[in-house]
This record gives C-alpha cells, structure tokens and sequence, in this order.
C-alpha cells in the first residue's frame, strides 16, 4: 500500500475508532477489542493484531485476532520485550533477521511492536502486530498506531 493511500485510511480508521470508544465504552479492555476488530479486519497486511500486557513480571497473552498466540514471552527476548524495554515503538522489516525472534507462528514474517501505557503513564504492555510479508511496517503504522494506543485509556 502506498504511503498516501496508508495515512488516508488510518484516518479514517482513528476516527471510526475514537467515535466507537467515545459513544459506548467506558472500559479499557472493551477498548482494546474494539480497535483491534477494526484494525485487524481493514488492514490488509494485518496477519496477527493483538496485546500482551506486563502481569507480574511476565508478559502474557491479552486480547488479540489471528491465529493461535504465545500465552508467555520468554522475558526480555524477542520484539515485544525489545519494545517493553526500549518503551517505544519497534519496527522489523525480517523477523527471521531478529536475534531472539519469538515464532508463535512460522508464517509471520515482519512486525511492529507499540507500548500501551495507561493513563498515569505507565508503561502495562504492548500492541503487536505481525505480517506476513516482510517489509509491511513503517513510520506511518507507527505514528498512527500510537495515536490509537493513546485511545485505549479515553474513558
């Protein structure tokens, strides 16, 4: 997808969200469902769109759309952890390229991870999502799905 055709829809898919969240929800999980049903199902190249949030020390499985997920990530390996540990967003154009790289599923082939912090700021989990065509990810994913990771906590 081209970079202009790529800004437009996440537009238009912040604004769906924001109203969806805005007219009916006044709870954080209800929220991450929601933005992932969209996401997942309007972006195309979205194989596995989902959350793993901090839950003592460990970072588990939330809710998520896709194929069968990891319930534990192994601690401070893979993406999601290098994002975690970095708190901020990470992009992988090989996933096969990346030291550690957690396979939950063999078919994913590039990814972008993005912390999810709550409304003290503090950093509770991460949004991931996977491609699976290598390459899928860049600064306009990252920028809008940050915006949209702000959407999480609006109540």
């Amino acid at each position: 997808m081209d970079k202009s055709k790529k800004n437009s829809r996440y537009q238009r898919l912040y604004k769906q969200i924001k109203d969806l969240i805005e007219k009916s929800s006044n709870n954080p999980t209800s929220n991450m469902v929601t933005m992932l049903a969209v996401l997942h199902h309007k972006m195309d190249y979205f194989f596995w769109t989902g959350f793993y949030l901090l839950q003592d020390g460990k970072l588990q499985v939330g809710p998520y759309q896709g194929s069968l997920a990891c319930i534990n990530l192994a601690k401070n390996s893979g993406v999601c952890w290098s994002a975690i540990n970095a708190e901020k967003t990470v992009i992988i154009d090989n996933v096969e390229a990346f030291p550690g790289h957690i396979a939950c599923d063999s078919r994913s082939k590039s990814e972008i991870v993005v912390p999810l912090k709550n409304q003290n700021n503090e950093l509770i989990g991460v949004l991931d999502v996977d491609s699976s065509e290598l390459n899928s990810f860049d600064e306009i994913d990252a920028l809008w799905l940050e915006k949209i990771m702000a959407l999480v906590f609006e109540i």
